[in-house]
């Protein structure tokens, strides 16, 4: 007998100082203990980036105003490699963006911009033109990007590999008379173990709901059937956690946002609709973005570093630990929780804190779609920092395992970027 998942507990999340303005068709990745977050529509097309701090509960603008950095983007991807941030895609189709290679790399540990160029650029080997609403993946040393919409040709089936290393393109054909994807923008991929997931998504003007299945080692695609699951999708979320992919949201046309959240389990191949915990609905969102955090998510999946302490041990002292938990055999604070859920909420403490920043992104900026939450200072308001003693690249394994819902459509009247945090309930 299959035993099946609690309700998830979700909750809107405040955060403190200077927020982004909300959007869609932006670009999310986790790297540490933080989300970053780049470009997208508003009203208009957006050229900011920011990196949002869980532990701290606040958004740092950073600076994405150089020649090397992207230009105003949406429909574009964002993944993150050994401390660097890679974006593909999503430019104003112009004569002067089918001249320029789409991808950027942005180094976290120097706060620097870079526009990548292959090294057989303009020779024999190809690369990919701008494309919007692809999708990217990253397995071991390469970021492979499918499908998404080119300026008149409309969807596209390419399917490309872009090796960290050598920094060079290569396009991957399965062998000819094997069944594939086909064209398709809108829809999602995730890597789990030595195989890429590919679901839904717009081919040409219709939605799907297929599902696929990429063998990096055998280089094949194989579909996957199933009676039941999500119906037909495009601009959902997907990430793995543990041996299931979650699937957030989406709509079964592009006005037609839907608040439902589906797991996949890799092992027995049957997908299950998740309830929410009564009185708290999850938000219908489409062309939002959705990034796990925690030692559950893949990337995130990893044994302690040395000198950890062991979950939750350097952050049940520090003042700066935004999230309180609870375990418990009986219900917590409301009857309607099941017994062994865990418990979050939030909460900002006072006192003076080390900007471990560079001054530049610590100081107050005047970014056009920024806002402050009502009754909050300016003053230190920028800062992204922790405790001493609680090691960044060890933060993110005394998480506990959080699903961050960023931005997308309907935009609503919120004065910043709309979050919501949820956390399945079984933990």
């Amino acid at each position: 007998m299959s035993r099946r998942t609690s309700p998830c507990l979700w909750t809107p999340i405040s955060p403190s100082g200077l927020v982004p303005c909300n959007r869609y068709k932006h670009a999310c990745c986790a790297h540490g203990d933080s989300v970053y977050l780049l470009g997208g529509r508003e009203s208009a097309l957006l050229r900011d980036f920011w990196k949002y701090n869980v532990a701290r509960n606040e958004w740092v603008e950073l600076d994405c105003s150089g020649d090397e950095s992207p230009d105003e983007l949406e429909g574009h991807s964002m993944v993150a490699h050994q401390g660097c941030l890679y974006v593909f895609g999503g430019m104003i189709d112009s004569a002067y963006s089918e001249r320029k290679t789409p991808l950027w790399l942005y180094d976290t540990g120097k706060d620097r911009w870079g526009q990548l160029q292959g090294r057989c650029w303009g020779l024999q080997n190809p690369e990919p033109v701008n494309r919007k609403g692809h999708s990217a993946v990253v397995f071991q040393s390469a970021m492979y990007i499918y499908g998404g919409y080119i300026d008149m040709k409309g969807s596209s089936q390419d399917f490309w590999k872009f090796d960290f290393d050598a920094r060079e393109w290569s396009a991957l054909k399965p062998a000819a008379g094997r069944a594939r994807p086909g064209p398709r923008h809108g829809h999602s991929a995730v890597v789990h173990l030595d195989s890429m997931y590919l679901f839904g998504g717009l081919m040409g003007l219709r939605e799907q709901r297929d599902f696929w299945r990429w063998s990096f080692s055998n280089h094949t695609w194989c579909t996957i059937k199933s009676h039941c699951g999500p119906p037909r999708l495009v601009g959902h979320s997907v990430g793995v956690f543990r041996d299931t992919m979650l699937l957030f949201g989406g709509g079964e046309s592009q006005g037609s946002p839907n608040s439902a959240l589906w797991k996949f389990s890799f092992a027995s191949r049957s997908w299950e609709k998740l309830s929410a915990l009564p009185g708290m609905p999850p938000p219908c969102k489409v062309h939002h973005c959705s990034t796990g955090l925690g030692p559950g998510f893949e990337p995130s999946s990893c044994a302690f570093a040395a000198g950890d302490e062991g979950p939750f041990g350097a952050l049940e002292r520090s003042s700066s630990w935004p999230f309180r938990m609870r375990r418990s055999s009986a219900p917590i604070s409301r009857p309607d929780c099941p017994a062994g859920a865990m418990e979050l909420d939030t909460f900002r403490t006072v006192g003076d804190v080390d900007c471990l920043e560079k001054q530049s992104n610590c100081q107050k900026r005047s970014a056009p779609c920024g806002s402050r939450a009502p009754g909050e200072e300016v003053s230190g308001s920028h800062r992204d920092s922790k405790e001493p003693g609680a090691k960044e690249e060890s933060i993110v394994h005394h998480l506990p395992d959080l699903l961050l819902v960023t931005g997308g459509k309907p935009l609503g009247g919120q004065a910043g970027i709309s979050l919501w945090m949820m956390t399945l309930t079984d933990l």
